[in-house]
């Protein structure tokens, strides 16, 4: 049963993702790495209490993320919203911070990084540099949590459900399944 409630909430997941607009690559489909907008949280230290708050903040943020990031059609449209939040951004990063205690503050910008081979389910990606949303934690000195927020593969690893922006997009998606 509890197997079972696992594959029903998952799917109830990814559904969501879909109404609310949020494009999640499919399986077959192939993406160089110029296609893909990676995302870097760097912790302030590797101090223990800052590698914990850095996952706070990782889960504040990509929850964030979603509905801003909900109607781009393509990287560079998912660039330029990005960086038209980043006060938007570093606010809700900075939030958790301070709500943990922490002094020093959040800040956003975009780079060129690299990153390692990592796969996502059925999609490797090889290492090499990626454009990438930088969030420093402070120094931004420790070690960092990373991922990829165009397509959506951080979306998927959310944990709190309870504030997706949801988003009518049945017509449209009714529209691309029957090609009208």
């Amino acid at each position: 049963m509890k197997y079972f409630l696992s594959i029903v909430c998952v799917l109830g997941i990814v559904v969501v993702l879909i109404l609310c607009g949020v494009k999640v690559p499919s399986k077959n489909q192939v993406l160089t790495p110029e296609n893909y907008l990676r995302i870097h949280i760097r912790a302030n230290s590797n101090d223990e209490i800052d590698q914990k708050v850095k996952y706070k903040v990782k889960d504040a943020v990509v929850e964030a993320l979603i509905p801003v990031l909900a109607e781009c059609e393509d990287k560079s449209q998912a660039c330029k919203v990005l960086k038209s939040n980043f006060a938007y951004i570093e606010k809700v990063a900075n939030n958790v911070l301070r709500a943990n205690g922490f002094d020093y503050v959040s800040k956003a910008q975009f780079n060129r990084e690299y990153f390692p081979t990592r796969v996502y389910e059925s999609v490797t990606l090889p290492e090499g540099e990626y454009d990438a949303l930088v969030l420093n934690l402070g120094s931004g000195e420790g070690n960092n949590w990373w991922c990829v927020v165009y397509p959506a593969f951080c979306f998927l690893e959310t944990k709190n459900y309870d504030n997706i922006v949801y988003i009518s997009r049945i017509w449209d998606i009714i529209k691309n399944v029957i090609k009208i």
